[in-house]
């Protein structure tokens, strides 16, 4: 068992309920020092209220949460000197520009009018701010609006730091950027919890990864444990809709396994310890139900598939650029 010392955030099955709606619904998790941990789910798992738990924003209804060994609830001031935030959205006004805005969240942590200018200036050079630096924040596009609000989040120097879905709505090159920071941030010994529904951004950051679904941890584990949690080939397959149901049949006279329906596209996965042998059989059982299948295909397990296989739905891809030619 790990020192508690070695121990920034745990969280002890909290709940938290809006009426009939579990928002939380006895989550627990631990976020080492040093380390990125990662909440991977679709929307409306509870992620950010999770992260909005951690940073004060809302008390939960039962359950024990501590940053630092202090309760969030209790030693919420102390709490709030150790963390920094970066929501879902760009928290920036639109009217102040990049050094104001620095500027204003530095003098609301009590440090000096020097020092603030001093880290702004930092954070402007190491954010590539600093030719916008003076401009208001409305003429930034995106991707520096949500630089700027990691700065923003960065003026204090915490220790810990919360972000929820960083990378929603960026470009590759912003979303790589914005990749390179968090991992320099940790290399200077920060922690980081950040919440995605992006399979790629938790599998390249993530030293841990816990898949939230429905207000609850659904799995956990590195990235490779996840993977290898599955043990045994997926073949995939998708039909035409008015021969999905039939195709369902046809799987499951094959296997003993559950097949996973995704909840999109309605391709169905199965696991099998001989994937190549699967797939045969499933080709032949196929041609004599007279059902033709619009894609086949057989790979070991990935993080995309435990995810599958936990929730009914695959995360969202990480968008790439389009390469100029034919269309």
């Amino acid at each position: 068992m790990k020192n508690t010392s070695e121990v920034a955030v745990e969280v002890k099955n909290i709940k938290k309920y809006y009426g009939e709606v579990k928002a939380l619904d006895g989550v627990s998790l631990r976020v080492d020092k040093g380390k990125i941990y990662g909440l991977l789910g679709p929307n409306g798992a509870g992620k950010t209220t999770v992260v909005r738990t951690l940073a004060t924003l809302i008390e939960p209804d039962s359950g024990e949460v501590t940053i630092g060994g202090l309760d969030v609830v209790e030693h919420s001031t102390q709490v709030r000197r150790m963390i920094g935030l970066a929501g879902q959205f760009a928290a920036v006004d639109d009217y102040l520009t990049g050094r104001e805005t620095l500027m204003m969240v530095a003098r609301l942590y009590h440090v000096p009018k020097k020092e603030a200018k001093k880290r702004a200036d930092e954070l402007l050079r190491r954010l590539s701010l600093q030719d916008a630096a003076d401009r208001p924040a409305k003429t930034y596009s995106g991707g520096m609006r949500r630089r700027l609000d990691l700065g923003a989040s960065l003026v204090g120097k915490p220790e810990i730091l919360f972000l929820d879905e960083p990378t929603t709505g960026l470009d590759p090159r912003t979303r790589q950027e914005l990749w390179g920071l968090i991992r320099e941030l940790v290399a200077e010994g920060r922690t980081l919890l950040l919440t995605t529904q992006y399979l790629e951004e938790a599998d390249a950051l993530c030293d841990y990864i816990s898949i939230i679904d429905r207000g609850k941890v659904v799995k956990s584990g590195t990235a490779s444990q996840l993977k290898s949690s599955l043990g045994r080939d997926v073949v995939e397959l998708q039909v035409k809709d008015e021969d999905h149901e039939n195709a369902l049949k046809v799987v499951r006279t094959l296997t003993k396994s559950k097949p996973t329906v995704d909840e999109v596209t309605k391709s169905i996965s199965i696991r099998a310890s001989k994937g190549a042998e699967m797939l045969i059989k499933l080709v032949n059982a196929l041609d004599k139900a007279k059902i033709k299948p619009t894609d086949l295909a057989v790979h070991r397990p990935s993080l995309d598939d435990v995810f599958l296989a936990v929730t009914g739905k695959k995360p969202k891809r990480v968008a790439t650029k389009k390469k100029k030619g034919k269309k």
